[in-house]
């Protein structure tokens, strides 16, 4: 075996094979199995297997008689031995195809395609697999020994007796395990250490004397910020070796330990030049480039210069500098794609809104950009300081050219930069980035009156402008000789071939005298707008108006065919011309966007121009009508016979409807941050009802983990807004929205403040939602803070009054949650009768997800009721819909309490594996208490496979968190490690 390149097993070759066999496939990687065109084939009797397995593995080498006899029995054969044989190989004949089990010298011989067997398959990949991690490329050499291992279904040669089949499963076992230490090699290398966790702790359970994939889990710890528990994993190896054979663990894992005392940085890094994840995609988001790009030769010559020659240095970091139009996006996407060639892995683009009212946020655009990358959503953590690791770590190795287009300040560029070398960042920006460190800075101006005119020309056209070369050299003067305001002139001229020169002329000289406050540079950018937007026909001066008026990155179309109240097609038309005038952007398919500078003047025309005034407000109100409509079918679809979607504010214009749950989910998602801004924007505004409704319709997005932050912060807007105007109906409605928010995010008492005031102002506006959720969030919270006869009330009280309002979807919830305070009360019988209420509930409506829910509850009652195979069985139908439905906090508590049932069941290495699993899941989201729970029964299963010093220091931090939040399982954890610190 060689480890460097990957285990090998000896090869071999069989004969050419003539003539096709019909496909006769067999498998040894598991039992011992044949097909025939996809039909399985009888393999016989135990021992007609083993003859089948003893001639599969010559590889089409003759094997005698005798070597079959001992191959089968061993040193001690029956008498009629050699007849067997010879009748296990006329039954063999007669299943195969004709030829494949051919007699010849005395003995016998399979003859078919080497690629027709499993175990050459896997030797075939694990070969490729070798020869692409020797050329550095890590994502294709873990690809190939993930499908190597893949063929395996379960045990190697399973149920096949005789010594020859015991000796060659032994051998194909150990090198399956080492193609597993290989891949998991590669896990380290490429950063995948936190998912890989949980399969280590599940091999060193079942291989505990095995030192390599000890020293490969306190790696993956150690990176994971798991120190401590790496250093317990060796602790423990140590014990048990010294228990089990005498010796200490190999100079390499003390090795490792020594590192991982020293905090050596470097064990924190992949090795050189990673290859990408296995997801990686390389990503072509450059916008295109104008065809009619003219001058800047220097600036050009400059940043090319400096992008050619990034290889092998330092990040090179450009940031270009300039007033609004002054064409620092034009000149920065045409170096960069000049510049394609040298970063062949990819090129990544954000427009940071930088001169806008809400600029992006960092965080937001590291979760696109990882996922232009190719990391899953689940595998991107919420914090900024962790996705500017994940991302620096992502790029580590590879030459990526990063456009950070329109940025605010160099604070929001910081936690963008690649970090290493052969990356480059170009950076525009309205502000000169001084304290940007290391950043070459260029300071872009106007255009030169000969390049200017050069621009104007390619636009209109040589022989309209040499006619007039007069007028035209005062049409790029008037247009202040800025890009951006010389290509609007220019279009709207191109567009009229009535007009002259000298006519756009005229009319530019006469518009100069409308600027308003804006600074010096901007004034001509606004002079040029108005001559754009005085060109457009009145259809489309009022799209352009009334599209910049709602908040948000971009558009859908179907969003601004609700602002124009015109059909989808028409709207569509509409847009598309405004693109044509560059006065809109088409940011995507079907998605559009404003230039910043352009917005402004949008909303600056539609203040002054849209008449009567409430056109405006009108606007606004369909868009909020459209995106409600829409949230509402969302919610409908994936809560079927819910009763919110009655008690929501009334819609007069529609929104979309959905009949794939998945493509409701899609929209919902696609549209979160343009929907989240739009809330925050109705906040002060008479249509607040309506803004809260949609926030609470929309409820999905504060739950899943994705967009927690954004969803948080517009409750807290919304909330605040309803106190300023007194508004009771809509502070109970706001507040239930920041009630769920806290409870998801482990803030218990935060929780139980908000519901509690929720359900005041319920029973004062009589407001039926609140005061049917309220009160069951409040339960739910006080079965958390073991306040058992608390939510016993509050439950039978949410059950009451969903039953009043017909709403059988909260009763069910609330009967769900019911039955886990009796479960928690003792009241086993009670509380699976309640959980199996619930789900019929659920079932009769067709309720996917909230029926998952339902499942859990059962399963935990079934747990604790001693029914541990129902119980998991519950909690994996759960599991697998919390995942399709991208619910991350259920996803890893249904994880969670598997792990519970497994200890119950005395699985320990599997309970160690779900637990990790849920731990890598619920990283930041959820709380800090149920990650208290969930290194609880971590703990218990470590020390269940012997790893009781990872069990403690597991113990040790969930002490930590429970003794910060001042929760009674403290106590629970404190009984776990009182015998270790007698020991």
């Amino acid at each position: 075996m060689e480890r460097d390149g990957g285990p090998r097993v000896p090869e071999q070759r069989a004969p050419a094979v003539p003539g096709d066999f019909g496909e006769l496939r067999f498998s040894v990687l598991g039992p011992v199995r044949a097909w025939r065109g996809g039909e399985p084939v009888p393999p016989g009797s135990p021992q007609q297997r083993a003859l089948l397995a003893a001639l599969l593995l010559r590889d089409g080498h003759t094997a005698t008689a005798g070597e079959l006899i001992d191959a089968l029995w061993g040193d001690d054969p029956p008498s009629q031995a050699l007849a067997a044989v010879r009748t296990y190989a006329s039954r063999l004949r007669k299943m195969l195809s004709s030829g494949v089990l051919v007699t010849e010298a005395g003995g016998y011989a399979v003859r078919n395609r080497p690629d027709l067997l499993d175990l050459n398959v896997a030797q075939e990949l694990a070969r490729e697999a070798e020869k692409a991690r020797a050329a550095g490329d890590r994502n294709q050499a873990r690809e190939l020994l993930n499908k190597s291992l893949d063929l395996w279904e379960g045990e190697t040669l399973a149920s096949v007796p005789g010594p020859y089949a015991e000796t060659q499963r032994a051998r194909l076992e150990e090198w399956r395990l080492q193609l597993t230490e290989t891949r998991l090699d590669l896990d380290l290398e490429v950063g995948c250490h936190a998912e890989a966790v949980s399969e280590m702790t599940v091999l060193t359970a079942a291989h505990p004397l095995r030192e390599r994939l000890r020293e490969l889990l306190m790696l993956a710890l150690y990176r994971s910020g798991r120190q401590a528990e790496a250093l317990a994993v060796y602790a423990d190896t140590r014990r048990l070796l010294a228990e089990e054979l005498g010796v200490d663990p190999r100079p390499e894992l003390a090795r490792l330990q020594r590192r991982i005392l020293q905090a050596d940085a470097e064990l924190a890094r992949p090795v050189e030049q990673p290859a990408p994840p296995a997801t990686f995609t390389r990503p072509a988001q450059l916008p295109a480039t104008v065809p009619d790009f003219t001058g800047r030769v220097s600036f050009v010559r400059e940043l090319g210069k400096r992008l050619s020659t990034v290889e092998g240095s330092v990040m090179a970091v450009s940031a270009l500098a300039g007033i609004g139009g002054v064409g620092k996006t034009t000149l920065a996407v045409h170096v960069a794609h000049a510049a394609r060639t040298y970063f062949p892995d990819g090129q990544l683009y954000v427009d940071l809104q930088g001169a806008g009212t809400r600029a992006a946020e960092p965080e937001n655009v590291l979760g696109s950009f990882l996922r232009a990358l190719g990391t899953p959503d689940t595998a991107i953590p919420d914090s900024l300081d962790d996705r500017s690791a994940l991302y620096r770590s992502t790029l580590d190795g590879r030459r990526i050219l990063v456009l950070l287009d329109n940025a605010r300040d160099a604070a929001q560029v910081r936690p963008l930069l690649p970090g290493t070398e052969g990356c480059a960042a170009l950076v525009t920006s309205r502000v000169r980035m001084v304290d940007l460190a290391g950043a070459h800075l260029v300071d872009l101006d106007v255009m030169s009156p000969e390049e200017a005119l050069q621009l104007f020309t390619r636009i209109v056209g040589e022989e309209r402008v040499t006619a007039e070369r007069e007028a035209a050299l005062d049409v790029v003067a008037a247009c202040g000789f800025l890009p951006l305001a010389i290509r609007i002139a220019a279009s709207r001229l191109a567009a009229r071939r009535t007009w002259t020169v000298s006519v756009l002329a005229a009319k530019l000289a006469d518009e100069r005298r409308r600027l308003d406050e804006l600074q010096a540079g901007d004034l001509a950018v606004k002079a040029t707008f108005e001559l754009g937007y005085g060109a457009l026909d009145p259809a489309q001066a009022r799209a352009f108006r009334l599209l910049g008026l709602a908040d948000g990155p971009d558009l859908s179309l179907a969003a601004a065919a609700a602002i124009l109240d015109l059909p989808l097609h028409d709207a569509e038309d509409l847009l598309e011309s405004l693109v044509d005038t560059s006065l809109l952007e088409s940011a995507a398919p079907g998605r559009y966007r404003y230039h910043d500078l352009v917005r402004l003047y949008a909303r600056a025309c539609a203040e002054r121009d849209e008449q009567p005034p409430s056109e405006r407000e009108a606007a606004l109100s369909r868009l909020l009508d459209f995106y409600l409509a829409t949230a509402a079918s969302v919610f409908a679809l994936e809560r079927p016979g819910d009763r919110l979607v009655d008690h929501l504010e009334p819609t007069t214009y529609p929104g979309l409807s959905f009949t794939d749950r998945h493509d409701a989910q899609d929209w919902l998602y696609a549209e979160a941050n343009c929907l989240l801004a739009f809330v925050r924007q109705c906040a002060d505004t008479p249509t607040l009802r309506r803004a809260v409704d949609l926030l609470w319709a929309a409820l999905d997005l504060g739950e899943s983990g994705a967009n927690s932050k954004d969803y948080e912060a517009s409750a807290r807007v919304v909330l605040e807004a309803a106190r300023v105007r007194g508004d009771a109906w809509a502070e109970g409605r706001a507040l239930m929205t920041l009630a769920n928010v806290h409870s998801v995010a482990g803030r218990f008492d935060q929780a139980e403040e908000e519901a509690a005031a929720a359900m005041r102002r319920a029973a004062t506006t009589g407001d039926v939602p609140p005061g049917c959720w309220a009160p069951n969030v409040r339960g739910i919270i006080a079965l958390y803070q073991h306040r058992h006869a608390d939510g016993e009330r509050h439950l039978t009280m949410a059950i009451d009054n969903f039953r009043g309002d017909g709403d059988l979807p909260g009763e069910a919830s609330a009967l769900c949650n019911l039955s886990r305070i009796r479960l928690a009360a003792g009241r086993t019988d009670s509380a699976i009768a309640l959980a199996r209420q619930g789900i019929d509930i659920y079932d009769a409506l067709g309720h996917t997800f909230r029926g998952a829910n339902g499942r859990y509850a059962l399963g935990l009652a079934l747990a604790q009721g001693g029914q541990l195979s129902d119980a998991a069985e519950r909690l994996d139908e759960a599991l697998a819909v919390f995942r399709d439905s991208r619910q991350r906090l259920w996803e890893g508590m249904a994880l969670f309490r598997l792990a519970e049932i497994d200890i119950s069941a005395r699985k320990m290495a599997q309970a160690a594996s779900n637990a990790e699993m849920a731990l890598t899941v619920l990283r930041d989201i959820g709380g800090e208490w149920r990650r208290g729970n969930v290194l609880t029964v971590l703990g218990r299963a470590l020390s269940g496979i012997g790893q009781t010093g990872r069990a403690q220091v597991c113990w040790q931090e969930a002490l930590s968190i429970y003794e910060a939040l001042g929760s009674p399982e403290a106590s629970e954890v404190r009984a776990l490690l009182r015998p270790m610190a007698a020991a």
